[in-house]
């Protein structure tokens, strides 16, 4: 059987003002920093780790920057494939001017019209579905009697929680909630996925 665990990256100040980071190069704040600290003891502590995989992006490679001072493995890639949606010019706008002025590119307001909406020089969610899920599958069908971690995005862990919960497009983004540095783990075998802890987040003791 082989483990994978997703974790979300650590708070950055835009997480903090609530506004759309896409591929925005935003580093870590001083609390984002210390959950990254956490997450990589409670991860040494509670998993034998063989490898890691982790977006490119600047908020998920210091997160990695911190597991690792905690984690004994040297087989870390980076892959572009597990970064956040890119919103394009959406991004840097806050959340509420988000749904409001641009409500045809929201999935919560507008539902699949808004999933398929492309935002200049950005991707759709169905694009970015597609992206990820290719990437989920990938990573699926090459895990074997090993622990694999994903430093990653909000977006990527939804869509892939959507998938093995069966949701649709709507539900996967308003009934899952992730927080920074939630850690899910999902147990694969030759005939099952199995989810046995998501999105959680009590070993930072906030």
């Amino acid at each position: 059987m082989g483990t994978v665990v997703l974790v979300r990256h650590g708070e950055t100040a835009w997480n903090d003002e609530h506004r759309v980071q896409g591929w925005a190069p935003v580093g870590l704040n001083d609390r984002g920093r210390e959950q990254g600290a956490a997450l990589g003891q409670h991860l040494a502590a509670t998993y034998d780790i063989d490898r890691i995989v982790a977006s490119d992006l600047r908020r998920t490679v210091e997160t990695l920057r911190e597991i690792r001072r905690a984690v004994d493995t040297d087989d870390v890639t980076t892959d572009r494939a597990w970064r956040e949606r890119d919103f394009g010019v959406l991004q840097g706008l806050g959340y509420g001017e988000l749904f409001q002025g641009y409500p045809e590119f929201s999935v919560l307001e507008s539902g699949y019209e808004g999933a398929s909406a492309t935002p200049e020089r950005g991707e759709s969610w169905l694009d970015f579905d597609g992206r990820v899920r290719d990437a989920w599958g990938e990573l699926r069908e090459s895990v074997d009697d090993e622990t694999v971690v994903v430093v990653t995005h909000g977006g990527p862990i939804h869509v892939v929680l959507g998938d093995l919960h069966e949701l649709d497009i709507v539900e996967t983004i308003r009934d899952i909630e992730i927080g920074n540095c939630a850690v899910t783990e999902i147990h694969i075998d030759d005939d099952s996925t199995t989810i046995r802890r998501e999105c959680d987040t009590d070993f930072l003791g906030q």
